[in-house]
This record gives structure tokens, C-alpha cells and sequence, in this order.
């Protein structure tokens, strides 16, 4: 299926692990360019390096948290692929105890990090005819689990932030919406630690999912990336649950 994304370009926060290195390499097969950030140095130049061999992708070292390096990551973008297309804000702090720290963290990551990259990319979606803003939430985000403390609050003010743009944005031609995975197995995330130091916790979570196992980076990649591309041209301010019927609220 050709999704018609050849040639775009795509921004993404967080793209050198987990869903956001699926998000980024989904892109790529598509055809898409791809312009991703993550903080670790390190870890940008290695996936550079590999990403680089199935298409255009450029790393950039930067927080999110920091907006003049985010603002200096959007206008080198443009300069570089001389266009903005899709937008997906994919980081988090998962900073999940509660504790004050945490609280600040999951803010400016989390909720200003998504904030500010929307704010620095609408001038140029409005140029594009594809024209896509995506953010990563959680079904933390949308009931209440153990996570609840700071990392579910921001999910939650996500949702919201990212429907009121939908609707704000959608005389321009730009589509606005949420994706909420359900928990998500990969060896550099929180569940390998918590399956190890917490077996009760792990065995209970993964209990509470009919489908009898986790997700993985690329079933969530799959969808964000399609709902990026202009055959979901009729879908904003949606919130895509992709949780293998974890959750049991109806959504109207």
C-alpha cells in the first residue's frame, strides 16, 4: 500500500529507541525523510548511522525541555529537506514514582516538549498538502493505573492539548491527534527492569491483557505512521488507543 508519503518529511522527538525508533524507521520505509532527535549522543550517532542506509534520516543531539535547541532543530529541518510535513512528538521522561522531581520533569518533557514543537512546526504544516501532527499518550493517559502519578497526569493533559488544536487547526489543513499505546515491551524500556525487579507488578499487567502479552514498538509505529499519511486524510483530534483491549472504557 503505497501511503503517499514518499519524499515528505517527518520530524520525531525520542527516535533512537522503543516507539520512536519504530516511528522513525517506519517513515523510512515508506520513503519518507526523516529528521529525529534524542539526547543521548551517543545513541543518535548509532542510529544515524544504521538508520541512514534505508533512506535520508538526520540525528540531532537536544532535550526537548531546552525550546531554543528545539526552535534551532525545526528551522535546520526545514533548511535541510526545505519542507515539514509530518510531526510526531514521541519523547517522554518516563518519569513515573511520584516525587516532586518527576512532576517537573514529566512537565517540561512530556506536556512543553509536545507544546513547543506543535507551536514551532504549524507555520510550516500549513505549507504542506500532507500536513500531520501526531503525539505519543499513553492509556495511562486515559484511566487511572499504577502509573497515575506524574507520567499519567501529563498523558492526560496530551489528549487534551492536542483536541483543542485539532479543532483550532483544522480550517488550515492540519491534522491533529493523540496515539495511546498500552504497555509496550522492548528491551530499553520500563518493562524488562520491572519484570525483573518487580515480578508481581509484571505478571499482574500482563494479566490484565486479553490478548496475553505486551506490544511491541512496531504495531504502534504502523499505526502512527498511517495515521500520519493522507489516506487517514479524515481522521483529527482522534485519540488512538492501540492497547490489545487492555482498556475497557468505551470511548464516545
Amino acid at each position: 500500500m503505497d501511503l503517499g508519503i514518499h519524499g515528505k518529511t517527518a520530524m520525531v522527538t525520542g527516535g533512537t529507541r522503543g516507539i520512536g525508533r519504530a516511528i522513525v524507521e517506519r517513515f523510512l520505509a515508506e520513503g519518507a525523510h526523516v529528521a529525529f532527535c534524542a539526547r543521548n549522543g551517543t545513541e543518535v550517532a548509532e542510529a544515524e548511522e544504521v538508520l541512514a542506509r534505508d533512506g535520508k534520516a538526520v540525528g540531532t543531539v537536544l532535550d526537548v525541555s531546552d525550546s531554543t535547541s528545539l526552535s534551532a532543530w525545526v528551522e535546520a529541518t526545514a533548511a535541510e529537506f526545505g519542507r515539514i510535513d509530518m510531526v510526531v512528538n514521541s519523547v517522554s521522561a518516563l518519569a513515573i514514582p511520584d516525587t516532586e522531581e518527576n512532576w517537573y520533569e514529566s512537565f517540561n518533557v512530556d506536556m512543553m516538549g509536545t507544546v513547543h514543537l506543535s507551536k514551532l512546526t504549524i507555520p510550516y504544516l500549513e505549507k504542506s498538502e500532507v500536513a500531520s501532527l501526531v503525539s505519543i499518550s499513553s492509556v495511562s493517559g486515559r484511566e487511572a493505573d499504577f502509573a497515575s502519578g506524574p507520567y499519567g497526569t501529563m498523558k492526560t493533559a496530551i489528549i487534551g492539548y492536542m483536541a483543542g488544536l485539532a479543532l483550532s487547526l483544522a480550517g488550515k489543513g492540519i491534522r491533529v491527534n493523540t496515539v495511546s499505546p498500552g504497555n509496550t515491551y522492548h528491551e530499553e524500556g520500563v518493562w524488562p527492569g520491572i519484570e525483573s525487579s518487580n515480578p508481581e507488578l509484571f505478571a499482574q499487567a500482563l494479566s490484565l491483557n486479553p490478548t496475553g502479552r505486551m506490544g511491541t514498538p512496531e504495531e504502534t509505529a504502523a499505526s502512527v505512521v498511517f495515521l500520519s499519511s493522507p489516506l487517514s486524510s479524515r481522521t483529527t483530534g482522534a485519540n488512538l488507543l492501540i492497547d490489545g483491549a487492555l482498556t475497557r472504557g468505551i470511548q464516545f
